[in-house]
Formats: structure tokens, sequence, C-alpha cells
């Protein structure tokens, strides 16, 4: 071999080695759970069909603060970008003026002294327009602001309603996983709206699937309440539309069954360290969600399980059976052709994986004990 091409070999081969040795070093620690899932058999009702899924083990998420115990506490204040003004912690920064407000941006403080936990598809009401979380992230204790990249969820509205953006009145918790009763809870988007934000990171597509999804919703209202229907053609607000009491009850009809039942099934399932949910609808697997904890799994239940159940009820067709075994491999196949990889640290890496006919999205929390997986979502294309 010549001894030029020889040289450039080993460098190249060398270079190689730093580049995984790096790669190594990096996630050194961390644990992924992805190898050690296993579906349950599923719970049904309708065209609704949800898989528990268990993990290898579950880890200790107590430090973790959710959104909906920030906001209802008065920790965690969401404001849109204008309004900062008093909200600075720690370094000086230029005040924001009242009328910086942005379709896209809005902005964060979080005062607890615990990590916050945020998940792409969360809505918070107000403001100039509802918005929805694009992305998972860690928000770390004691922040400074913190810009959130976020999609409206209520095309049409651009007049303050509040100065803080807050949780829906309308959507309440009960006592499983410390939340509290009555208590309002930031409604999560139900799927194909979620898929939008997290996916597509596109606001025309974003306004487009609310659009289609307030269509289906008045077009089963046409049936059978007409006059809510004439009402809910008039709304602009996403949030609104799904709280609208026979909206709701719609809802309620096929989320109660499945909340009521996993939660008769919890202990059992905590005994398993069930985590997640691979959720189907009409016989077609659309999507999963998977956390570091039963506990987390727990509270983020009540409005996962509505979210999905709104999805189930505008996708009305003919009620199909998925297999187990097709829900297993669905969750088992994580392997993709590219992944985007987003990190702050010592805090969070997002990592963003598309393969065949899916996409999946993991935060793994940096934190100091910690390097695991926080949550897992995964959406069929």
């Amino acid at each position: 071999m010549n001894p030029k091409i020889f040289v450039a070999v080993m460098l190249l081969a060398i270079a190689c080695a730093f580049v995984l040795t790096e790669q190594y070093q990096a996630r050194a620690g961390e644990v992924s759970a992805s190898a050690g899932y296993k579906v349950l058999e599923p719970i049904r009702h309708g065209n609704l069909t949800v898989f528990p899924v268990a993990a290898a083990r579950s880890y200790s998420t107590g430090e973790f603060l959710t959104l909906d115990e920030g906001l209802r506490s008065g920790e965690v204040v969401v404001t849109e970008a204008g309004n900062l003004s008093g909200l600075i912690r720690r370094h000086p920064m230029p005040t924001y003026r009242r009328d910086g407000a942005e379709v896209n941006r809005l902005v964060l403080v979080n005062n607890s002294k615990r990590p916050l936990l945020l998940l792409a598809g969360e809505i918070v009401t107000g403001g100039k327009q509802d918005r929805v979380i694009g992305k998972d992230r860690i928000v770390p204790a004691e922040s400074d602001p913190v810009d959130l990249s976020v999609f409206c969820v209520e095309p049409g509205r651009w007049v303050e309603t509040s100065q803080h953006f807050g949780a829906s009145e309308s959507m309440y918790g009960h006592s499983s996983g410390g939340a509290v009763a009555h208590a309002p809870m930031a409604m999560m988007a139900q799927p194909s709206v979620r898929a939008k934000a997290m996916a597509d990171k596109d606001q025309r597509e974003v306004w487009a699937e609310v659009a289609k999804q307030k269509e289906e919703v008045s077009r089963n209202l046409a049936v059978a309440a007409p006059s809510v229907a004439a009402s809910v053609d008039g709304m602009t607000s996403y949030a609104r539309v799904m709280e609208t009491d026979e909206v709701r009850r719609q809802v309620d009809s096929v989320a109660k069954p499945i909340e009521q039942h996993y939660q008769s099934l919890i202990g059992q399932l905590r005994e398993r360290h069930a985590v997640g949910v691979v959720v189907a609808v009409n016989g077609r697997i659309i999507w999963a969600d998977i956390f570091a904890s039963t506990d987390l799994l727990e509270k983020y239940w009540p409005k996962l399980v509505r979210s999905y159940a709104s999805e189930a009820v505008v996708t009305r067709a003919k009620d199909v059976d998925v297999s187990l075994s097709r829900a297993q491999e669905f969750l088992s196949d994580m392997e993709g052709r590219r992944e985007t990889i987003e990190s702050e640290p010592g805090i969070y890496r997002h990592t963003e994986v598309s393969g065949d006919g899916f996409k999946a999205f993991a935060l793994t929390s940096l934190l100091p004990k910690t390097g695991y997986e926080v949550h897992v979502a995964k959406m069929a294309n």
C-alpha cells in the first residue's frame, strides 16, 4: 500500500475511534430502557385500545415538578414574551416591551426548587392565544426566564385575556399520583394535533389539524346536539371546543371506563413497573407514551387518556381488534434512518428518531443522579 494512503487510512481510523469514544463518554452512566419494555394485555372500550407497558425497572422521579403542579402552586409562571417585567431572577436583563408578543414564543419562569418537566402537547390557555408546547424539555429549578417553542391552537384571536397563562378550569385530576381533586389541569392535545407540533414543527400544519378536528367535532355534534354544533363553529379555541359539555360527555364515555379500569389494576401494574401505554384507535396503533416511573405515568394518566379518547371520538369507524404482538412490535422498533439531538448540557437531551413509518422522541435527564429517559413518545406516520 502507498505509504501516504496508509497514513491517511490510519488517521481516519483514529479520528473515528476518537468520535466514538467521545460519544460513549458523553453517555456514560446513562440508561436507555427502550430494550426492556414489555406490552401487557390490553384494555378496550369501543374503538379505543390501550396496552399497558411494563419496564425492566422504574426510576425515582419524585424530584420532578409537573406543569400542572407548578401552575397550581404559582411557582411556575408562563407569559407572553412582552409581559416579562418583574420576573427576572438572578441576572440583569433588558425589560421586554409589552408589545413584544410572538405567536410561536412564550416565556416561562420556574420559581420552584424542583426541576420542571414539560411535555409536548400540553396546552396552556390565556394570553393573546392558547398555545401548545412543541417539545419535551426540562427546566432547571429556580430558573431564569426560558424561551418556550410553542404553537398557537387558537387561530383568530390576538387579544390578551390574561397576563399569565394557566390550565383549563374544566380538566380535573383525582387523588391518584398526588394530583389534587378538582384542580385545573393543562389539557393534553389529542395525538393528531401533538404530532403536527412535535414532528412537523409547522404552525400552518398545526392550524390545519386544529381546524380539521373542530370540523369533525362539529359533524358529530350536528346529530347529537345541533345547537351546540352551531356554537362550536364560532369558537376559535381548540381547548374551548374540547371542553364544551357535549364534547366532554362524548370523551368521558370513552375515557372514563378505560381510566377506571386502569386505576383498578394500578396496584398490580405498579408491581410490574407499568410505566406507559401503547394506543390504538380503530385497530390501528397510533401512539405510545412511556415514562421513567409508574408515579409519573399516574400523574399524567388522567389527561393522557382523555387525549386518546378525544382522538377516538372524532375518528369513529368499525371497531377492529389489534393484537398484543403487534403492539409489542411497534414498541420494540426504535431503530431509525435519521437521528436529531438537541441538548442543554447538564440538564437534558432531546432525541428525535425518524424510522420507517414512525417517529420517536426521547427526553433524557442529565441532572445529577439521573441519566435516564424521563419520557419517550412514539407516533405512527
